[in-house]
């Protein structure tokens, strides 16, 4: 096979390209991207890169050369239509491209603030290196910084903004932060260390409105009518998948870009991968899933580039995701959808580690600062562990030690 093209340039198209050149496919590889910068890690943008522990360089994946000693071409434009019987690419400045197969990595873009004043300056979310550009030069000390939506993103933009010395208030509609991803007990648990890093938490509220002044904003009011003052808005409400180009190729397109469990989707000649694929996840029982994470992504990466070197196999991987806020790393392995029962293992100060079944079966665990359970939780996930409620709860039960007696721990 000859001709891959891959469309996005985030993490899946990148390690798309990489994953293909290591499994030793000779054909052209072109990377279409419609940001200026070479392909670049999306994760430190709310965290190292923010707090200025890491520059623009190591932000990115590989340096030119690398795309040049790989024969991988980079074409820095938006892709605004395909046309599937010429098996054809149009980009917005009217080139084409051909392709033996394209590869679907177009991501996810944030949900906008359904409210007056979000075009206001100084409003912004934080998805792409130009946002935190942007967020970097203005957050100094004294800085007061309204964050809307207290998930992964806010909160990492909270800790990092309270560290750099500014005045933080989240508003979230749930009743506690992370309420999507993690259970209660670990929602408190990073409530209370964001509060004693002087974050402030507005809950079951959000905003009417964005007020601004020459432009830029100024203050905001909340549902129940106070006006705040505010130097910069941040918001994180969630994303949409970019399935617009997979629609009007007439791929089918539900919750994401369907696929099936080899992430093909209703064109054999087109693959999908990352935020944007709705696929039939294992875990839950093959129902159709859309993860935001950058593991899926790299795992749907490696697994389409092993399927088109001569390697096929179902994408069964087991999805873990993971959050550094402060000095807390929150990571979880499996999915704990519709969980039903959870039991909070003993942890030391600063510590944290969660089970959560469903049905009586281990789903997810969740853990802060403590990496080796984490990685044998994913280890001992992948095997449908037959650990139960009753006897994680036991005040003799150590998750490490049993773990342990199932697993080797695999390296970091």
């Amino acid at each position: 096979m000859s001709g891959v093209v891959i469309i996005g340039g985030g993490q899946g198209g990148y390690l798309t390209a990489a994953s293909l050149r290591q499994y030793r496919f000779t054909g052209s590889i072109t990377i279409v991207t419609d940001e200026e910068d070479l392909p670049y890690q999306r994760p430190p943008l709310s965290k190292a890169y923010l707090l200025g522990e890491s520059d623009s360089r190591r932000l990115l994946h590989r340096q030119e050369k690398w795309y040049a000693d790989q024969d991988v071409s980079l074409v820095h434009d938006a892709a605004v239509a395909i046309d599937r019987a010429a098996r054809t690419v149009t980009l917005a400045s009217g080139a084409s491209l051909a392709y033996n197969h394209l590869v679907l990595a177009t991501g996810a873009r944030n949900r906008a603030l359904p409210i007056p004043g979000s075009d206001l300056e100084g409003v912004t979310g934080m998805r792409v290196k130009a946002d935190a550009d942007s967020l970097s030069s203005k957050l100094t000390a004294g800085t007061r910084a309204i964050v809307i939506g207290a998930g992964f993103i806010g909160l990492e933009f909270a800790s990092v903004a309270a560290a750099r010395g500014a005045q933080v208030r989240v508003f979230e509609l749930a009743d506690r932060p992370m309420a999507r991803a993690v259970s209660a007990t670990t929602s408190e648990f990073f409530r209370t260390a964001h509060e004693e890093w002087g974050v402030e938490f507005e809950f079951n509220h959000g905003l009417a409105s964005i007020n601004g002044e020459n432009g830029h904003v100024q203050s905001v009011t909340t549902n129940d009518r106070r006006t705040l003052p505010a130097d910069i808005v941040v918001y994180g409400i969630g994303v949409i998948p970019n399935t617009e180009l997979a629609e009007q190729a007439g791929l089918a397109v539900s919750n994401g870009i369907e696929v099936d469990e080899d992430l093909v989707t209703s064109d054999p000649n087109i693959s999908a991968i990352g935020d944007v694929v709705c696929f039939p996840c294992a875990q839950l029982g093959g129902a159709m899933t859309r993860l935001e994470s950058v593991q899926n992504a790299s795992d749907q990466a490696r697994a389409v580039a092993a399927r088109l070197t001569g390697n096929p196999a179902a994408y069964r991987t087991l999805p873990w995701f993971w959050s550094d806020q402060g000095t807390l790393k929150l990571q979880i392995a499996g999915v704990a959808h519709g969980y039903d029962q959870t039991i909070e293992l003993a942890s030391e100060a600063g510590q944290k580690a969660v089970l959560c079944f469903k049905d009586g079966a281990l789903v997810a665990v969740e853990t802060v600062n403590r990496q080796t359970d984490h990685m044998l939780a994913r280890r001992v996930l992948a095997d449908e562990p037959d650990l139960s409620p009753e006897d994680a709860a036991a005040e003799d039960f150590d998750f490490g030690a049993w773990a342990d007696s199932r697993v080797a721990v695999p390296a970091a």
